[in-house]
């Protein structure tokens, strides 16, 4: 995990989880997932910038493609130089962006996801990345069984096949209680208000 800077003691309840885009597309069903991830990009650019405006915390949570000795910018390097590069170019970090290395499909497993979120005062997740069916809905599963409130704006997410990303969809709002509400329609603000005062119930 890499973090640049604290973001203070006004701490925003809500971050925006952004999985998987540093990608190099390095297996079978890439130009698969390549295809229908093209559309999400320019969304997922779009929330990131609104969300940072909201000084919302941005969190990267990636696989590492088996460039296990290489840090962030190392594996947006790499990235970049690969099939996917332009979709990885566009979606690329930050320098005050969280930066969360996974092993496995959950940003949860075997990560320190779960310290950082409590470090910052979370309580509302925003998700979006690739695969939706995959490394979406694991960890949004796990983000639900720790308490998480979840948003999952159907716009920013893909997969191989987009009837799968539909229905990783619906089983995240039929069955974690998911907002699926595409991204330029979730008011930002409300959301962080109504994480506050989620957040003010349970100190009393």
């Amino acid at each position: 995990m890499e973090k640049q800077h604290p973001h203070g003691n006004d701490k925003i309840p809500v971050a925006l989880l952004i999985i998987d885009v540093i990608n190099d597309f390095n297996f079978p069903e890439a130009p698969l997932l390549l295809k229908t991830s093209a559309p999400i990009a320019d969304k997922i650019y779009d929330l990131k910038k609104r969300a940072k405006n909201e000084k919302i915390p941005v969190i990267y949570v990636n696989d590492n493609f088996g460039q296990w000795q290489s840090d962030k910018h190392k594996l947006v390097d790499y990235c970049s130089t690969q099939s996917g590069g332009d979709f990885v170019k566009r979606l690329q970090p930050d320098d005050d962006d969280f930066f969360v290395v996974k092993p496995k499909h959950s940003g949860f497993f075997s990560t320190p996801l779960s310290t950082l979120l409590n470090e910052l005062g979370i309580q509302t997740l925003i998700l979006c990345g690739v695969a939706g069916n995959i490394c979406v809905l694991f960890t949004a599963n796990d983000a639900y069984m720790r308490g998480f409130t979840l948003y999952a704006p159907a716009d920013c997410s893909a997969s191989n096949i987009e009837e799968d990303n539909e229905r990783a969809l619906i089983l995240m709002e039929k069955t974690l209680n998911a907002d699926i509400s595409k991204s330029e329609d979730l008011d930002l603000r409300a959301i962080i208000d109504q994480a506050n005062e989620n957040k003010h119930k349970t100190m009393y």
